[in-house]
């Protein structure tokens, strides 16, 4: 290689960087354009369909047409900003930045660390070992997986756009708080005899974390890739959800909704819970529900604790950390989330009432 050719290396660098930011603007470009004619579209969709839109059928239809596109929109946005985001978050990192905190200090950055790299749980068991071998201690691993899937980007993202910022931020500070004292709670139970036999064998080492050079187009390559990777898994979810949401929306009698779920049954919060658990589906799956809920007149705090319970305490996930903890350590577990959830629908309830 010439000396002469040396210089322009960096200006070919710098070319190479700046076609993927306008590529990126210009894909923004786009986006913004779509979200503009989501009502004008789904308009002209109702209006083509042989049904009365006034009816509760044609109801239930315009939510449909108008929020499947709309989700998809905010999600794929979210998703992407999300996975620029999380490549600065490797598991790797996540566990060095957990490794040796005290309880305290470390479910509040465990929890914290939680909705910045929101890993699903699917990858609760590798996580696990990881946090173990990394030496976390058993509450602040709680604290990082209560709060990773419940208090996700793309719960917080759909919330905002969907239901308000005012919904947004009680999720996120009632949601942070079940993960920082769920897991805290744990921890001062000192309950670490009770994971697997093969997990407390696993010996704490040094976290060697891989010295890499992530450029700006290998960030937007990896939103890219989230927004393939997730949009992907979940839009079948996505799309039952807003079916359900859309019947809710069009069928359900508003007062029915009041009596059922409304701040004056006492009964609701655990109904909803309990309701809850057993549900398979993800946050994507469960916020166009959560919209049509609170558009019939729902009380915020039961619609609150439902979602929470649903992403939180899924029965596939029970499954999945049943691998590597004793059934009396996900009985804890389950317990003490649900004693969190349940508390803060029945305070939301006694405050908004």
């Amino acid at each position: 290689m010439s000396i002469e050719t040396l210089p322009r290396q960096p200006a070919a660098g710098r070319d190479h960087v700046w076609k993927w930011l306008v590529a990126t603007l210009a894909g923004l470009a786009l986006w913004v354009f779509l979200y503009s004619q989501l009502i004008p579209f789904s308009e002209w969709i109702v209006s083509l369909l042989p049904v009365d839109r006034k009816s509760h059928l044609g109801e239930a239809l315009a939510f449909f047409v108008y929020d499947t596109p709309k989700v998809l929109l905010l999600l794929t946005l979210v998703v992407f900003a999300m996975g620029v985001v999380r490549s600065f978050f490797s598991a790797e990192k996540t566990r060095a930045m957990l490794a040796g905190r005290a309880e305290g200090v470390g479910n509040v950055a465990a929890a914290g660390l939680g909705i910045l790299t929101p890993f699903c749980s699917c990858s609760a068991v590798p996580l696990f070992i990881g946090f173990v071998s990394a030496g976390v201690p058993l509450g602040v691993t709680f604290s990082f997986l209560i709060a990773a899937p419940m208090i996700n980007e793309v719960a917080l993202g759909l919330l905002f756009a969907l239901v308000g910022w005012e919904v947004a931020l009680t999720y996120l500070a009632f949601g942070l708080s079940v993960a920082i004292v769920g897991g805290f709670v744990i921890g001062r139970l000192k309950l670490e005899g009770w994971l697997e036999p093969w997990v407390r064998e696993i010996r704490a080492g040094t976290i060697e974390l891989p010295d890499e050079h992530i450029t700006i187009p290998d960030r937007i390559k990896a939103g890219m890739e989230a927004v393939a990777d997730i949009v992907g898994r979940v839009w079948i979810w996505l799309i039952a959800g807003i079916a359900a949401g859309a019947l809710i929306h069009g069928y359900v009698p508003a007062d029915l909704m009041v009596r059922i779920m409304g701040a004056d049954a006492w009964w609701s919060v655990p109904a909803a819970v309990a309701l809850g658990i057993p549900m398979y589906t993800n946050a994507a799956g469960i916020i166009p529900v959560v919209e049509a809920l609170l558009g019939k007149g729902a009380a915020l705090g039961t619609t609150l604790a439902f979602m929470m319970s649903v992403i939180a305490l899924s029965l596939p996930e029970m499954i999945i950390l049943r691998k590597v903890l004793s059934l009396k350590l996900i009985a804890v577990f389950v317990a003490v989330v649900g004693t969190g959830i349940l508390a803060v629908g029945f305070l939301f309830n006694a405050l908004f009432h």
